[in-house]
C-alpha cells in the first residue's frame, strides 16, 4: 500500500478511536472534516472575496495534524451557485451555500427557511467616524516600524500571514495596514471573537431585563425538578463554567477536531437543539472548560428572547448595538434553524471589530447613551477563577493572577487590557489605561501569534507615549 494511504488510514483510525471516545460517532469524523472545509472557503471566497486555494493552503498548514490529511481533501468552488463542495478521499461530502446577508451555511437535508434581511439603519451612529475614506498611513516612524514588524514573515515557516491592523487611538485610527487581497472594506471572519460579540448581545438582554445572569438558563429541555442541569445559569455559560460534557474547544488539531462540540458545528442542522442533549461532566460553576456549546446556547436564547428568525435576531443586533457603533459591514451566519452560529461566524471590516472594541473603553456607554449594562464591562474582563488561561465572560484578560493572565502581560500587554480572540490569531485589544484597541486579524500559524500581537500593543504604546 503506498505510504499516503498508510497515513490517512492510520489517521482515520484514530480520528475514529478520537471520536468514540469523545461520545461522537465515529462515521461524522470525515463529515466534520469536509464541513470545516466547505464552510471555511464559501465564506472567505463568497463574503470576504479571499483567493479559495490560498485560503485552504494557509488555514491547513495552522492546524496542527492536518498537513497528514490535506492533500486527501477535495474541494470545488461553485461560483456562479455560490456554494463550496469538499470530500475526502473522494468520497464523504460536504456541502456550503451562500446566502446574500446571511454567509454561508452547511446543507444539512431541508433548507432553512427564507427571510428577508432588515438594512442597515441610513441614521448616522452615536460613534463618532474613525477614519477617513484613504487608509490611514502612520505619521510617526514608529507606528510605522511597529507595522512593518507586525507584517514582516519569518524565513522559515511557521508564516503569520497577518491580513489586517488597526490601531485606535482616542477614538480615532493612527494607522492601519492590509496585506494585498485585503482592504479596509474587506469583511473578515472573528472565529472565536464571535463570542465576545455574543455576550455583548447578551449584555444587551441584560440591560433591557430580559435575561439575568444569576437565573437558570431560559431551556426548556432542562426544566425537570431532577434534571441537575436546570442549575445552570447564563453567568455560567457566559464563563465556560455549565459543566456540559462537549469536549474542548481551546485547541484545534486534526485530533481534537472530533469532539462533540465540532460534530454539533459540522454534521447538525440544530447546533443548540444538539448542545441541550449534553450531559454534565462536573456540577455548574465548580469547573472550567472552555467550548463552544456554552456560546451556541446563548445563541439560541438571543434567538427566542427576539424572535424565531435569523432575520428577527439581525433587526435586534443592528438596532441595539451595530447601527449605535456604526458597524455597517457585519454579516452574522446562521444553522438552519435560524439560530447564530454564535461561537465563531461573524465577520466584519478590521475597523468594524474596532468600533466595536470601542464600546467596551467607556463601560458601555457610546455619546451619552448607554448600550451595556452598568458595570457589564468589568464583568466581562473580571478573571473567572477556574479560568487559568485567564478569561472573563466573553473576554480574555490580562487582569488577575492566572497561568495565561501572567504569560501575556510578561510579553508586554497591559494587566488592565482584555480583548476579544479567535483562532489563527484574531484579537481585538482593549487597552483602557491607553485609550487604545488594537485589532488584528490573520491567519496563523501556529494558531495564536499571542507573542507577535503582545509586541505590536507594546510597540504602539511606546509609539503614542515617548515620554
Amino acid at each position: 500500500m503506498p505510504k499516503r494511504g498508510l497515513i490517512v488510514l492510520a489517521v482515520a483510525a484514530a480520528l475514529s478511536a478520537t471520536a468514540l471516545t469523545a461520545g461522537a460517532r465515529a462515521a461524522d469524523s470525515p463529515r466534520i472534516v469536509t464541513g470545516f472545509v466547505a464552510n471555511l472557503l464559501c465564506t472567505g471566497t463568497f463574503v470576504t472575496g479571499a483567493d479559495p486555494d490560498r485560503l485552504f493552503t494557509e488555514t491547513t498548514a495552522g492546524l496542527p495534524g492536518v498537513n497528514l490529511i490535506s492533500w486527501a481533501i477535495g474541494y470545488n468552488v461553485d461560483r456562479s451557485r455560490k456554494q463550496v463542495t469538499a470530500t475526502l478521499l473522494g468520497g464523504i461530502e460536504s456541502r456550503a451555500i451562500h446566502r446574500e446577508g446571511l454567509g454561508c451555511y452547511l446543507a444539512h437535508g431541508e433548507p432553512p427557511a427564507e427571510s428577508a434581511l432588515p438594512k442597515p439603519s441610513p441614521a448616522p451612529a452615536l460613534l463618532p467616524e474613525i477614519a477617513g475614506n484613504g487608509v490611514v498611513e502612520p505619521k510617526d516612524p514608529a507606528l510605522k516600524r511597529a507595522l512593518d514588524a507586525a507584517f514582516t514573515e519569518p524565513a522559515q515557516p511557521p508564516f503569520r500571514n497577518t491580513k489586517a491592523v488597526v490601531i485606535v487611538k482616542d477614538g480615532r485610527v493612527i494607522a492601519e495596514r492590509y496585506a494585498d487581497g485585503y482592504s479596509k472594506d474587506s469583511p473578515i471572519l472573528g472565529y472565536s471573537m464571535t463570542k465576545s460579540v455574543i455576550s455583548t448581545l447578551t449584555g444587551i438582554l441584560v440591560r433591557q431585563g430580559k435575561l439575568s445572569v444569576r437565573d437558570p438558563a431560559p431551556i426548556a429541555a432542562w426544566r425537570s425538578p431532577d434534571d441537575p442541569r436546570r442549575a445552570i445559569t447564563v453567568d455560567h455559560l457566559l464563563k465556560h463554567t455549565s459543566g456540559l460534557a462537549m469536549g474542548s474547544s481551546l485547541m484545534s488539531s486534526v485530533m481534537s477536531a472530533f469532539a462533540p462540540v465540532n460534530r454539533m458545528k459540522f454534521s447538525e442542522r440544530d447546533m443548540a437543539g444538539y448542545a441541550v442533549t449534553a450531559s454534565l461532566e462536573a456540577a455548574p460553576g465548580t469547573y472550567w472548560n472552555y467550548h463552544d456549546g456554552n456560546t451556541v446556547l446563548l445563541s439560541r436564547i438571543i434567538r427566542d428572547a427576539t424572535g424565531t428568525r435569523a432575520a428577527d435576531v439581525m433587526q435586534f443586533a443592528r438596532r441595539e448595538l451595530f447601527d449605535p457603533l456604526g458597524m455597517r459591514s457585519v454579516v452574522m451566519e446562521f444553522d438552519a434553524t435560524g439560530t447564530p452560529e454564535g461561537s465563531s461566524q461573524m465577520l466584519a471590516t478590521a475597523r468594524d471589530w474596532a468600533r466595536f472594541g470601542m464600546l467596551y473603553l467607556n463601560d458601555g456607554v457610546v455619546a451619552g447613551r448607554r448600550i451595556l449594562p452598568e458595570g457589564w464591562v468589568d464583568y466581562s474582563a473580571n478573571p473567572v477563577p477556574e479560568a487559568w488561561v485567564g478569561m472573563g465572560a466573553g473576554f480574555w484578560t490580562g487582569r488577575g493572577d492566572s497561568k495565561g493572565a501572567r504569560y501575556r502581560t510578561s510579553l508586554g500587554l497591559p494587566n488592565d487590557s482584555f480583548h476579544a480572540s479567535g483562532t489563527f490569531g484574531q484579537y481585538v485589544i482593549v487597552v483602557p489605561s491607553q485609550r487604545l484597541v488594537v485589532v488584528r486579524l490573520g491567519v496563523t500559524a501556529p494558531m495564536y501569534d499571542i507573542e507577535g500581537v503582545s509586541r505590536l500593543v507594546a510597540d504602539v504604546i511606546a509609539a503614542t507615549n515617548p515620554d
